[in-house]
């Protein structure tokens, strides 16, 4: 079985570009932000050009954004309606995997854009491994938009734009990180947030990563938590006929002890017996660098050469 369940039903479903004057939609699938960080992506949002024609808005619960229901219908509803052309996060944290109790796909018709990271990795393998969606790993309302283009803890806006607008296949995306592997591959862009790809074995949404070119990243994680996921997904059979692996910067990850291990070392003795083109440090996810933006769902080549480059041989989105 290829990755994922749209290659065997006609291809991935890509979402409509979204370009200057598009609709965009938030939702909050996951924890509440702090009003003054919303505000400040909402405005970003704005001099990028885009209409933000609704922000779901319900009363935090703990560590919700709301109630599960309400954090459904703030997606379902965004998805359906014919007034938003995409959605972006308004950050993540924790509770996305709720939604997913509320048989999503039966009401997810028409791709759009879903934008975010982190906790919304949960939604997008679903909605990669249900419905076959094209979704973007890239910066939220609340955390990376709001920090502004450029920024530290900001966006790439390069990559945002050219990801989530370009109906057209063959752009390059420079990794910024350094190879653990030289090589190149082809494969197809999946992944994530590296516990949540994790979080997802044993669901009828477990990531397909065969023939995959696999985004891994997180943050607060010690050398040794970092060592028992990759063998988790090694002894469930998820490293077989992974194509490349591309991985974050590890953020707030020092080892324990003076001279242990740090993470690279850790990604560098359980990956490279693989063989298979690897990139560590790239500013995706959790980073304090300006956040690439990646599509997830579509192929890619790999060049594991340098601060490595992804380059898409499809469109992420269409006209």
């Amino acid at each position: 079985m290829s990755a994922g369940i749209s290659v065997s039903s006609g291809g991935p479903k890509k979402p409509k570009a979204l370009i200057k004057g598009s609709r965009v939609g938030v939702f909050a699938p996951a924890s509440p932000a702090d009003s003054v960080e919303t505000i400040a992506g909402l405005a970003e949002l704005k001099r990028q050009g885009f209409q933000v024609v609704a922000s779901q808005d319900s009363k935090p619960e703990g560590y919700f954004a709301g109630p599960a229901l309400d954090r459904m219908n703030g997606f379902v509803s965004g998805i359906q309606s014919e007034q938003i052309d995409g959605l972006v996060a308004l950050r993540g944290g924790y509770g996305s995997n709720y939604l997913l109790d509320f048989e999503l796909d039966k009401n997810l018709e028409k791709a759009k854009s879903v934008i975010g990271f982190s906790d919304l990795t949960t939604l997008q393998i679903y909605l990669w491994q249900k419905c076959g969606w094209v979704t973007f790993y890239g910066p939220m309302v609340a955390a990376g938009i709001n920090a502004g283009a450029g920024a530290a803890k900001g966006y790439d806006e390069n990559s945002l734009l050219q990801a989530i607008g370009k109906a057209e296949s063959g752009w390059k995306l420079p990794l910024k990180g350094e190879p653990v592997l030289p090589g190149q591959a082809m494969g197809r862009v999946l992944g994530g947030c590296m516990t949540l790809v994790e979080a997802t074995i044993g669901t009828p949404w477990e990531l397909d990563t065969k023939d995959s070119i696999l985004i891994l990243e997180d943050r607060a994680m010690k050398p040794y938590q970092v060592d028992r996921v990759l063998m988790h997904l090694k002894q469930a059979g998820k490293w077989e006929g992974v194509k490349g692996i591309v991985l974050g910067e590890f953020p707030d990850g020092a080892p324990v002890a003076a001279g242990a291990p740090n993470i690279r070392d850790v990604c560098a003795r359980i990956l490279r017996p693989l063989g298979v083109p690897i990139v560590f440090g790239a500013p995706v996810g959790h980073t304090a660098r300006p956040m690439l933006t990646i599509p997830l769902g579509i192929k890619a080549r790999l060049d594991a050469e340098g601060e490595g480059t992804l380059e898409f041989l499809e469109s992420a989105a269409g006209a």
